[in-house]
């Protein structure tokens, strides 16, 4: 058997790519918190090449779920932020002993989180052109 057979062609890898890049794309100019726009693209992607090219389909479902996961955790995020105000707030300040540190955490979080969606994003887009699997390591498999 051919190696060359078993790889993906041209077009294929050009999806697939364009998934990961459509994704990033889409959420950079909607603002990365949104993470909407990156999972929409990446769907719109699987969507149009599911029935026709297998490797861009399985890695527009991989950007999907990567998007999907990264909203979830920024999310998250979110929700212990406004607990946080709202904790400071209800003290009348006092509690901002503790929210002001647990606040600088949560921002290191947050840049955790965007540079780990950009690395990851642009990393999957050349594997993807150059032919090969990749599994984002942060994803939750939400569509198998």
């Amino acid at each position: 058997m051919n190696i060359q057979s078993l790889s993906p062609g041209l077009s294929d890898r050009q999806w697939a790519a364009g998934a990961h890049v459509a994704a990033l794309l889409a959420a950079l100019l909607t603002s990365w918190v949104a993470g909407v726009a990156g999972a929409i693209a990446a769907l719109a992607v699987w969507l149009l090449v599911r029935d026709r090219y297998p490797f861009a389909a399985e890695h527009a479902r991989e950007a999907l779920n990567f998007n999907l996961s990264m909203l979830i955790y920024t999310g998250v995020a979110l929700a212990i932020t406004v607990v946080l105000v709202g904790a400071t707030l209800l003290t009348l300040g006092i509690g901002l002993l503790v929210t002001a540190p647990a606040g600088l955490l949560l921002l290191a979080v947050y840049a955790a989180i965007a540079v780990a969606w950009l690395a990851c994003s642009l990393i999957a887009a050349f594997k993807a052109y150059d032919g090969q699997p990749y599994r984002y390591p942060i994803s939750i498999r939400l569509f198998k």
